[in-house]
């Protein structure tokens, strides 16, 4: 598996998450890292000559910057490919898995009541997605 993935990201969870998986499924994975388009290019076009892979594009900003060259990528190589936004798979992705961004901001409406009502925000807890969607 190839992940595509933005180099000092903050969401760097997510590559150990990937990893843990991987490891349990005897997977081999390897890291492509999204600098600029001639890179992604460059790399994606050298994993794709390597039988029965498929690549995971990870949660970050240049993933979006650079989204439609990755799903034509994907494409042109024939790559399943699993993507962490749904505009993705409105843009021609085949497949997204991700926390569903509308509840987060939901929830997030319950935390800034806390906050108007005098809570501090730092004494809050950190909360992870409970709820998740799948687009084809």
């Amino acid at each position: 598996m190839g992940v595509l993935r933005e180099p000092g990201n903050a969401a760097i969870g997510q590559w150990a998450m990937i990893q843990a998986v991987a490891q349990s499924f005897g997977a081999e994975l390897r890291r492509i890292d999204l600098r600029d388009a001639s890179e992604i290019e460059r790399a994606v076009s050298a994993f794709a000559r390597s039988p029965n892979g498929g690549l995971i594009v990870a949660v970050s900003a240049a993933s979006l910057t650079h989204r439609d060259l990755i799903i034509r990528l994907a494409a042109q190589h024939r790559l399943p490919t699993v993507y962490a936004y749904r505009v993705f798979v409105t843009h021609g992705g085949l497949v997204t898995y991700g926390p569903d961004i509308v509840a987060q901001y939901r929830r997030a409406a319950g935390y800034v009541d806390r906050i108007l009502k005098g809570e501090k925000a730092a004494d809050l807890p950190v909360q992870a997605p409970t709820k998740y969607f799948a687009a084809f």
